[in-house]
């Protein structure tokens, strides 16, 4: 896996002295919105957004690199999915993309700076399920014009004013699936549907001052697969190259377009997080074989990455652990919910902590038998009832809790939380969207 990073990390480092060498700068391009992501296999890439008809030229380390287009402007097709969004999804922007090797130390784009990765990761910002749920199935009408009601914005700017050295965004971005009704003025005039208006509104526009204070990982979430927002998260937030084929352009071709491998962003100092999409655990289709190869291929990936470093965290949308009470008898507990269960998933004993969204809640988890349980699926849209547990006290004499050490489940709250390394571990703190400090964990 070393050996494969350094690979591309030179080919990435080619690649921007040959742009810079025998392109010549369109002049008339001018960026947009810009971000930074970790890339697979080392180094980052730079993303972004214009109205030009040429991509914008990057900056890094006094070079001028013209960015190469990632996707055209485009209307896509409609998909048909389970929240009966029937318009198409347009794209009126160009995308725009550059590889930088992680060795680089400055990128700018139209005179702004953009933030590189550090060589040692040691402040992580954690969210997740951000967007803000119009759904007509569930008759779910979330109040996105009213910032108690959707906070992500003020999220982002707090969690900002962190400094952190990167952003995890744990999966589920865009929830604006159907227009608001006309008596819910809390939600009147919102964009909605699946193209860019939906996620500039769900996304791009409240995140973007955490956008602009670091290096993100996203996650994919259930909500970015194929026949849902799975075409914008092709062309606007996933790291990997846009390929014909995998783009969730065509249902026929959805197996390739809802997986990629998992794949390990180095955190400097012997620390890493692994990075999995298990998009495959949205089908809820454990007895489908070709399903449950494809989980055991993508566990025994990340089982394999971590013994690649002293200390490993993973991340994946979806909770493998998460404690739950039994959905018909709340004396007893169950340690993921059952459709993950039934994929049966590895201990992952070189894990230190896997860091998961989707339930929409704050929760700390700790195992005598597996790795920590960390889920923050709580920094915008509609929050669970109480799921879980509230601590260790409420599992005491009930079935299923024996593995448990730990425990605190914090529902009904939106915030966000720090990952900060430490002389000896980590610690965690979990903050209130206003940002008062909740609770703090050693992991």
């Amino acid at each position: 896996m070393r050996g494969l990073c350094s690979m591309l990390e030179v080919a990435a480092a080619a690649m921007l002295v040959t742009a810079a060498a025998t392109t010549a700068v369109p002049a008339q391009a001018a960026p947009g919105q810009a971000w930074v992501e970790m890339a697979p296999g080392g180094g980052s890439v730079v993303r972004a957004l214009t109205d030009a008809e040429a991509c914008p030229v990057l900056h890094v380390d006094g070079r001028a690199v013209p960015m190469a287009e990632r996707a055209a402007p485009a209307t896509l097709p409609v998909r048909t999915n389970k929240a009966e969004v029937t318009t198409p999804a347009a794209f009126p922007t160009r995308i725009c993309e550059t590889r930088v090797p992680r060795g680089a130390r400055h990128a700018s784009l139209g005179g702004q700076a953009l933030p590189l990765p550090r060589p040692q990761i040691d402040r992580i910002v954690l969210i997740g399920d951000t967007g803000c749920r119009l759904k007509s199935g569930d008759n779910a009408w979330q109040g996105c014009n009213d910032p108690a009601q959707w906070p992500f914005a003020a999220i982002a700017a707090r969690a900002a004013t962190l400094h952190p050295d990167l952003v995890l965004h744990v999966g589920d971005y865009l929830y604006r699936e159907n227009p608001c009704p006309a008596d819910h003025a809390d939600c009147a005039n919102t964009a909605w549907g699946y193209g860019e208006a939906g996620w500039r509104a769900d996304f791009l526009t409240p995140a973007a001052p955490l956008l602009a204070a670091a290096p993100w990982v996203m996650d994919r979430g259930n909500h970015e697969e194929c026949s849902r927002a799975g075409q914008g998260w092709w062309r606007l937030l996933d790291p990997h190259p846009l390929v014909t084929g995998a783009d969730c352009l065509d249902p026929a071709n959805d197996a390739a377009g809802n997986d990629t491998d998992p794949y390990a962003v180095s955190l400097g100092g012997s620390a890493q997080l692994v990075v999995a999409d298990l998009m495959q655990l949205a089908s809820g289709k454990a007895k489908d074989p070709a399903v449950a190869a494809r989980f055991a291929h993508d566990m025994a990936i990340i089982e394999r990455l971590s013994h690649d470093a002293t200390d490993t965290f993973a991340t994946a949308h979806y909770p493998i652990n998460a404690v739950l009470w039994d959905k018909h008898d709340h004396d007893t507990v169950t340690i993921g919910s059952k459709p993950i269960e039934a994929f049966d998933p590895p201990t992952l004993h070189h894990v230190r902590a896997m860091l998961a969204g989707h339930i929409h809640l704050f929760q700390v988890a700790q195992f005598t038998d597996r790795p920590a349980q960390v889920i923050t699926g709580f920094s915008g849209t509609m929050e669970d009832a109480a799921l879980g547990p509230a601590d260790l006290a409420q599992t005491t004499g009930k079935s299923g809790a024996t593995p448990l050490s730990a425990l605190t489940t914090i529902p009904g709250r939106f915030g966000y939380a720090l990952l900060e390394r430490q002389p000896h571990g980590w610690r965690l703190t979990a903050y209130a969207a206003d940002g008062t400090t909740m609770a703090q964990f050693t992991l």
